[in-house]
């Protein structure tokens, strides 16, 4: 079984033989909360020959509802398309939440989407999910329509951690808080930064450094500035490095730029796309007087980051080593 994305209900094609198991949400993060409901959905459609739908949206609904409090993006649209296959298979609706959609009520988003786009006889929901015109349907709302439509609610409890309950908000304040193992934590997987390779000042490369230069959206939350350890995915190739995000003191446009030097690597690479992942937060970021000072904390940088690199093998190949003994 694949996922197959698809943009607009216009391009929704039911299956006319086949009703549908149903969940309906941002999933800004794709964290461990949704990745149970996510489970769940793929699981009850396995057993009862339902189709698997995610039902979410994009642009993020509050760029409409509120536009002066937009929260930052954990996961771009590119993004989900990276990270939703490894939770779920089934179609994956990403609805244009324009005016239109904007004043559906409950209800209407109901019978008009869920039943007579999705024919869902069963939908599957967070504890704390809310929908229609300004977030006015609630879960007994939707109890009540599943008995009115003939369909199924589920409602999955929080994933705590830390005894409290993880949320795309509480990520995303645990990312501006510096607090970033704690979000790595909640998200259950990498943090990914896509966007397309620009060109930058060329300073990496004089000082023997190359670093592809991120794109990345003007609306992605971005991890603190400093130093990090990271992997890199181009194409079908993964690459380790160190990649570095803030202001280049030494670039006069002072701007936020996201870079990344990948080891044993040294391909044209402009103009493709790329995902970066920081993994661990080595140091802040640190105005140098000179270039000098600069490439020597580069070269500690790297060795600090290749001796991480070098930990985090020897612990997998321990921790197979004792699986195949105890096996």
């Amino acid at each position: 079984m694949s996922v197959k994305f698809i943009k607009g209900i216009d391009n929704y094609q039911t299956n006319a033989d086949k009703s549908a198991v149903v969940t309906i949400g941002t999933f800004d993060g794709i964290h461990r909360g949704h990745q149970e409901i996510l489970k769940r959905v793929v699981e009850t459609g396995e057993h009862y020959n339902l189709e698997a739908v995610l039902v979410t949206f994009h642009p993020h609904p509050k760029v409409l509802v509120n536009p002066d409090h937009i929260p930052l993006l954990l996961t771009t649209l590119e993004e989900k398309r990276k990270f939703i296959p490894h939770f779920f298979q089934g179609n994956v609706l990403i609805l244009d939440f324009d005016d239109n959609l904007k004043e559906l009520s409950g209800e209407e988003f109901v019978r008009e989407i869920l039943i007579k786009i999705i024919n869902a006889k069963k939908v599957i929901v967070g504890y704390d999910h809310a929908f229609g015109k300004n977030r006015s349907g609630n879960i007994d709302m939707l109890k009540n329509l599943g008995d009115k439509y003939d369909f199924e609610v589920e409602v999955i409890g929080p994933f705590m951690y830390q005894k409290q309950a993880i949320s795309s908000s509480r990520i995303r304040e645990a990312m501006l808080n510096n607090q970033y193992e704690d979000a790595i934590k909640m998200l259950g997987h990498d943090y990914a930064i896509y966007g397309k390779v620009e060109r930058g000042i060329g300073l990496g490369r004089r000082l023997g450094y190359p670093t592809a230069n991120v794109r990345y959206g003007l609306r992605k939350l971005l991890p603190r500035e400093g130093v990090y350890a990271c992997w890199a995915q181009i194409g079908n190739e993964d690459k380790e490095g160190m990649m570095f995000i803030g202001k280049n003191h030494f670039n006069p446009q002072e701007c936020i730029t996201v870079e990344a030097n990948l080891f044993d690597f040294d391909r044209d690479i402009y103009g493709e796309e790329i995902f970066v992942y920081p993994t661990h937060y080595i140091r802040k970021n640190r105005k140098f007087k000179t270039i000098d000072q600069l490439v020597k904390q580069i070269e500690l940088d790297k060795k600090n980051i290749l001796e991480i690199i070098e930990k985090e093998k020897r612990n997998v190949n321990q921790q197979r080593a004792e699986s195949s003994n105890y096996l």
